[in-house]
């Protein structure tokens, strides 16, 4: 048995009890969390939402759900846990009254856990949650990013001039310079428009643009060939917003978009993943109140899940040499 912190299984205790924990690993403090590689951290915050409000409820259903996800992947029977060191941090602190200090919290946080060699991968949230933790993950070098999603999330602003919702993180990452957009691909994109602004900057700037015509014409295997000849060897960020699925497999989200993909070519997609040097990761906008039932939570922590596992066999591979 490794040494590393293993989850607590099925079939030893049920998976309706206990103290929920993503992947029901053990808690540890950001503060305590010596020898973590893969941090799994909540961002309980929504405050960048335009459109329906509730991904802050997200990260505690999704470890309620995260309950249903055992140890082995069905596919590749990577143990994520027996190859890394892998633990619940708890939920980085946040301010649901203002945006400007909630997202200072955040990225003071995350920038504290990068600096112990932890990769995160996180639960949101709204979309952008992802700029503070892109902040902390690209402050020395700019990232690049497989970003999964319905929306392009590149608009300059919203509301005569706002710049921060869940519509502009990456536009800001790209600004900043903590985002590559000639190493970024955006897989999924679909819905009627307000006009072609975000699309003609994301051009401008070299980001690879997929539309979902392309994507389903091509299939989950081409669309991950490209998506690796996009962000090639170097750091890579992963953001996964849940409502790149159709609505009909995750209902629970701010901004449904009909026309998805479905559960499976997700997972397929994601497997696309392995032997990419992921650095960090999210998963966004499961929003519980419009989900009761907990499937898009289950759906997210899934795709989380999936994540881990190509994350964890990189991390291995990286330390063996």
């Amino acid at each position: 048995m490794s040494d590393f912190n293993q989850p607590v299984s099925g079939l030893v205790t049920p998976r309706f009890g206990g103290i929920a924990t993503f992947m029901r690993l053990p808690h540890v403090s950001l503060e305590d969390a010596k020898g973590v590689d893969i941090g799994v951290v909540g961002v309980p915050w929504d405050g960048g939402t335009t459109n329906r409000p509730g991904p802050r409820h997200g990260p505690r259903q999704m470890r309620d759900m995260s309950s249903m996800v055992r140890r082995m992947h069905q596919t590749s029977h990577i143990v994520p846990y027996e190859l890394v060191n892998v633990a619940d941090l708890g939920d980085c602190p946040v301010n649901p009254a203002n945006v400007d200090d909630a997202l200072a919290r955040v990225e003071t946080y995350f920038k504290k856990l990068v600096a112990k060699g932890i990769r995160p991968l996180s639960a949101g949230g709204d979309h952008l949650s992802s700029l503070p933790i892109l902040r902390a993950v690209g402050q020395k070098k700019p990232v690049g990013m497989v970003h999964f999603d319905a929306h392009t999330d590149l608009y300059d602003s919203y509301f005569g001039g706002f710049k921060y919702t869940h519509g502009t993180p990456f536009r800001r990452a790209i600004e900043e310079g903590v985002l590559d957009p000639k190493r970024t691909i955006q897989i999924g994109l679909r819905g009627s428009m307000y006009d072609l602004e975000d699309f003609e900057y994301g051009e401008k700037m070299g980001v690879r643009l997929m539309r979902i015509e392309e994507a389903m014409e091509l299939g989950p295997q081409k669309v991950m060939e490209i998506a690796r000849g996009v962000v090639g060897n170097q750091e890579t960020y992963v953001s996964f917003d849940i409502d790149m699925l159709d609505p009909v497999y995750a209902p629970g989200t701010g901004t449904p978009e009909i026309g998805g993909f479905t559960t499976f070519q997700a997972q397929q997609m994601l497997r696309g993943l392995r032997g990419l040097n992921i650095v960090g990761a999210d998963v966004v906008e499961v929003s519980p109140p419009f989900d009761p039932s907990g499937m898009t939570a289950y759906a997210g922590v899934s795709m989380m899940f999936e994540i881990m596992c190509s994350m964890a066999e990189d991390i291995a591979v990286r330390r063996k040499g």
